[in-house]
């Protein structure tokens, strides 16, 4: 767990179930586009309950992980990080978040994923990790940029979209030094 200011960055469990689905209820609309999976596998709880019980037995394999950034004074669901597609060859992997539109815009997950990032360097001892992200995202770029990835280029027609599109992504990355 990392805890910094009136927050804590810790393991997504089983038992977030109900907080966890509001958070995607909450920010659907927002997620759809480049969320797909987090979004057509929470349509309601039972579906919920089954996601998550699928990428907590990811995470025990460590192919994935999962967490979340809480207010420790309301509880509430600040945001949702991942790590995702890990290669332990090299060792890398992907960083993915969002935040709750509520706290958007505040500089509140910047300072999280700075944080988390080496957090997930020191504690995994990923050599790199990216992010990926759509030339619409202003806001995503601009956190990779303070966050201190590098862009790395756009890889064409590398992701498609809920509503069926094939889209370029912006790749950014981090070495560990």
């Amino acid at each position: 767990m990392i805890h910094f200011e009136n927050y804590t960055i810790r393991p997504l469990e089983l038992d977030d179930l109900v907080p966890y689905f509001n958070l995607v209820e909450r920010n659907r609309k927002r997620l759809e586009d480049f969320f797909t999976g987090t979004v057509s596998k929470t349509k309601d709880l039972d579906a919920t309950r089954i996601f998550l019980a699928e990428i907590i037995e990811k995470r025990q394999a460590k192919q994935y992980f999962p967490y979340l950034l809480v207010d420790n004074v309301t509880n509430e669901f600040v945001a949702f990080f991942d790590l995702k597609n890990v290669d332990w060859t090299i060792p890398k992997t992907e960083v993915g978040c969002y935040t709750d539109e509520k706290f958007a815009g505040k500089g509140l997950t910047s300072e999280a994923i700075k944080l988390f990032i080496e957090y997930c360097f020191k504690h995994f001892e990923f050599k790199k990790i990216y992010l990926r992200t759509h030339h619409s995202n202003k806001a995503a770029q601009h956190l990779a940029e303070k966050c201190g990835f590098e862009k790395e280029g756009t890889i064409r027609m590398d992701y498609i979209t809920t509503s069926g599109e094939i889209v370029d992504l912006i790749y950014y990355g981090r070495i560990q030094k």
